[in-house]
């Protein structure tokens, strides 16, 4: 038997319903025009021959394509998070989200360059790395949001978490505990690392304290390097780590090792993601309000799209906020 694949079009469901195609239009379109009868009778047309109105063809004719571009660190929990949100905001906003991710092997520039191609009206970047004059290249051919990530241009708007006080309420946490020897394992060049490593050193220099510094990243493995050179060459009280990912790689070396967390070190990470509720991990993390973010910059590029954007450069800063678990006590005396 012959089966019809053809997909059904405005003037079968016209057919169908005994109107004209115009009037099918206007019940579709959900315009004035037609009747409530007209209505009920066309849209039951429509149910039965399993008319879907053609979304894309629509938008090419308005030379709209209402997608937002998302490129994101295919590695990072955190992004994986605040993918949720984008999606949820973009839905609200009748939007669709083309993701593109960035890995080891796939750089920035080809995950931006694939979501231009897909014809995206606008680029949502997360915890982007590249460098700030690419940022503002781009963002003269289409509006930009950067996501997680300072920036001095006013060109991009940018929607992030206060890092820098992030990172004083992690130190102030260990103080109100007792400790004086805490370490903050860096994030090397990561989004963030730069105002994490300035509220570190603030509070430690507030607190009378000395600051150290090790090198580290947005991974396991930079954490668990940082902590193999503690348990060699003597352990802090505490350890700040850059982020949870970070933290994970100190604590999996500590267990290896021993060493008791938080009897013999305390350690706290950064963002609150799932991993760091996990029962078996328990960590103390600096959260960031994942829900807010997410939103904001959607809405931000919402603004920019369909009008009243106001000025360039807007910088919105979230405050995040402590979240105390089992990773964090008291000093040991």
């Amino acid at each position: 038997m012959e089966v019809n694949s053809r997909r059904p079009t405005l003037q079968d469901v016209a057919d169908l319903a005994g109107v004209s195609r115009a009037l099918v239009s206007i019940v579709i379109r959900d315009v004035p025009g037609a009747s409530d009868a007209t209505r009920v009778r066309v849209k039951a047309a429509a149910d039965q021959l399993g008319y879907r109105p053609d979304t894309a063809a629509r938008l090419l004719r308005q030379h709209r394509s209402r997608l937002i571009g998302v490129s994101y660190v295919a590695a990072q929990t955190f992004h994986a998070e605040l993918l949720d949100e984008i999606y949820d905001a973009a839905e609200r906003l009748r939007y669709d989200v083309v993701l593109s991710a960035v890995s080891d092997r796939r750089p920035g520039s080809r995950a931006v360059r694939t979501l231009l191609d897909d014809r995206c009206e606008a680029i949502l970047l997360l915890g982007s790395q590249a460098p700030e004059v690419e940022i503002v290249d781009l963002a003269g051919k289409v509006p930009v949001v950067v996501l997680a990530r300072k920036m001095s241009s006013a060109l991009v708007d940018v929607v992030r978490t206060d890092d820098e006080a992030g990172a004083a309420m992690a130190v102030n946490h260990l103080v109100e505990l007792g400790h004086r020897s805490i370490v903050h394992v860096d994030g090397g060049r990561g989004p963030g690392a730069q105002e994490r490593r300035q509220g570190y050193r603030k509070a430690m220099r507030a607190a009378g304290l000395e600051s150290r510094i090790l090198p580290g990243g947005l991974t396991e493995e930079f954490g668990a390097d940082a902590a193999q050179s503690m348990v060699e060459g003597g352990l802090p009280g505490a350890v700040f780590a850059f982020n949870d990912r970070c933290a994970l790689g100190v604590l999996d070396v500590f267990l290896r090792a021993g060493i008791s967390v938080p009897g013999e070190v305390s350690v706290i990470g950064f963002d609150n993601s799932a991993l760091a509720g996990l029962a078996h991990i328990d960590l103390t993390s600096v959260g960031q309000d994942t829900a807010f973010l997410g939103g904001a910059a959607v809405e931000r590029i919402s603004e920019r799209l369909d009008g009243g954007s106001g000025p360039l450069g807007k910088d919105i800063v979230v405050q995040p906020q402590l979240v105390v678990r089992g990773s964090t006590g008291p000093a040991r005396r």
